[in-house]
């Protein structure tokens, strides 16, 4: 795929897309482990479907969502954008001088908009400050609030993964009316002829405590008496302060697959809606040279994900079944392939975002640089120390 191809099929294709199989690590036969949702009485469950494949209709288990499929690839850019392969603008908030009286948040480092839950419109943003000033009511942050599909600049600016994976002003003017950005590049990860396994689960106590040992459990940790345990002491089994042994357990759990399929799709029309206007002025060149650069990084971002590989969560280890091309969908239904690997799709990236240069966009070399505001500092800080008195329960027990 060449920048001049990638130019041409953005003004009237219907979408890009890939199809690839993949296998669990372990082999045929080997049990995965898909999310767990709350089920009935808020127990773990899969989810299962019956999809059409093929000509045919299927069990299926999702392995992992559109959601999550967003969130690793915004992190396997970040990691190409710290290792200093490609550039991608975005806005950084600086915790490394944070510190709300003994407590200190310098370990969180800088966190960017690459992983916050929401993208430049999560909540971590709207409570920090530029310059003194609050994020929202900063010029770039006005700008921010200020963008829609038809004056998407300032994305295009400070954060053009939010262009990218999609995102939503929810905390904005009206409740919530802020403006949307959709999806256009969606990923999704299925396990195809899903079978349900079964997890077990015990604890043998090296020390065989036995569970007639009568203890109590309270606001100061466990001790023999309510005295000792402190404030809302109860009478627990030494099993419920993580002592003694643990009946097995079985749960519906774990499954087999047959194979896996992962479904990427990058909406061209999508992307065909977004314009740029420079200083109130529209131009369809550089509208067309700020989307190229747009589906460059959706691209970059799919391969990005291949090179990190698809350690979806413990035990869900899944690798490549061969090598799979892109698909050039074509408005007459006509389809195209290309294939594509990470070397190509950065060097792709960076031509598109020459041509977005030199077609006057906006393309900063440096991070907008946040700091937290006093109360996100505070509130961090406090749910740490209440935190850790949880954890020192749970050490004591």
């Amino acid at each position: 795929m060449h920048l001049d191809r990638l130019h041409e099929i953005l003004k009237d294709a219907a979408a890009i897309r890939r199809v690839r199989r993949l296998r669990p690590a372990g082999g045929s036969g080997d049990k995965v482990f898909p999310p767990t949702y709350p089920g009935p009485g808020n127990s773990p469950v899969h989810v299962f479907e019956q999809r059409r494949i093929g000509e045919e209709t299927r069990t299926c288990v999702l392995l992992d969502s559109v959601q999550s499929q967003a969130n690793r690839m915004e992190l396997a850019l970040r990691d190409l954008l710290r290792s200093g392969r490609v550039w991608i603008p975005h806005i950084l908030i600086d915790f490394q001088d944070a510190k709300d009286g003994e407590e200190d948040l310098s370990d969180l480092g800088e966190l960017t908009s690459l992983e916050a839950p929401h993208r430049v419109f999560d909540a971590i943003f709207r409570d920090s400050e530029l310059d003194g000033t609050s994020f929202w009511d900063s010029p770039p942050g006005l700008e921010l609030v200020r963008a829609k599909p038809e004056q998407a600049t300032a994305l295009l600016e400070l954060s053009p993964t939010a262009l990218v994976f999609g995102c939503w002003h929810s905390t904005g003017q009206g409740g919530g009316l802020g403006a949307k950005f959709p999806r256009a590049l969606v990923s999704e990860i299925v396990g195809v002829d899903a079978v349900s396994g079964k997890r077990s689960g015990s604890r043998i106590d090296p020390l065989q405590i036995r569970r007639e040992v009568e203890i109590y459990k309270g606001a100061a940790g466990w001790g023999f008496s309510k005295q000792e345990a402190g404030d809302k002491a109860k009478r627990v089994r030494p099993s419920e302060v993580n002592h003694g042994n643990i009946a097995p357990t079985i749960q519906e759990l774990g499954v087999t697959i047959d194979h896996a399929l992962q479904t990427v799709v990058i909406s061209l029309p999508t992307l065909r809606r977004l314009r740029f206007p420079i200083n109130g002025e529209a131009h369809e060149g550089r509208d067309q040279a700020a989307r190229t650069a747009l589906a460059a990084l959706a691209l970059l971002a799919v391969t990005a994900q291949d090179h990190a590989g698809y350690n979806l969560r413990s035990r869900c280890d899944l690798v490549p079944d061969g090598s799979a091309s892109f698909e050039i969908l074509d408005a007459d239904g006509g389809v195209d392939e290309f294939p594509l690997d990470l070397e190509a799709a950065c060097a792709l990236y960076r031509d598109a975002v020459k041509a977005a240069k030199e077609a006057g966009l906006p393309w900063p070399e440096q991070p907008l640089r946040l700091r937290p505001q006093e109360k996100l500092v505070k509130i961090v800080a406090e749910s740490r120390r209440l935190a850790l008195a949880g954890k020192a329960e749970e050490a004591e027990g």
